[in-house]
């Protein structure tokens, strides 16, 4: 899988030569989360399934509003051909967004949004301190055209 991302990385023009990685701030955790992003994770590794929060254990659910967004925990597809949509939304929580490597267990960074949208790593976005304000950055990536769709038009 490693390979077929490179390729398209440099394929796309996201990896462009550019030896700096910049921006790749990652958003901190609870236990909590990481607990359930481990569940969605192994759900989404054996079965290609997404997880549903009603099937989390109780000691999970945390939130009162147990009909609606039943969704809210969803990893991110490594091994399809076509990229999950990045919504400014990524800017308030990364549930939607989880990191398909169980060893990370963390929602998708700054720069790996980015990616997913098309930017090329040499793309700063303006008004984010590296290692700050994550926010800002999110929501200019979930608010933007990717840069291919741009091109394809």
């Amino acid at each position: 899988m490693g390979r077929i991302i490179a390729k398209y990385l440099c394929f796309a023009k996201i990896r462009n030569g550019f030896d700096v990685l910049t921006q790749h701030i990652k958003r901190p955790h609870t236990e909590q989360d990481k607990e359930i992003y481990r569940i969605a994770v192994e759900k989404w590794k054996s079965k290609m399934g997404r997880l549903d929060y009603n099937d989390l254990p109780e000691r999970l659910k945390t939130h009162k509003n147990r009909n609606a967004f039943l969704d809210r925990f969803k990893v991110v597809a490594d091994n399809v051909n076509y990229s999950q949509t990045v919504v400014a939304h990524i800017a308030k929580d990364g549930h939607y967004y989880i990191h398909p490597d169980i060893e990370q267990n963390r929602s998708i960074s700054v720069r790996e949004a980015a990616r997913l949208q098309s930017f090329p790593d040499d793309y700063y976005f303006e008004g984010v301190k590296e290692g700050r304000n994550r926010t800002a950055a999110f929501k200019q990536i979930g608010n933007a055209l990717p840069p291919l769709m741009g091109k394809a038009a």
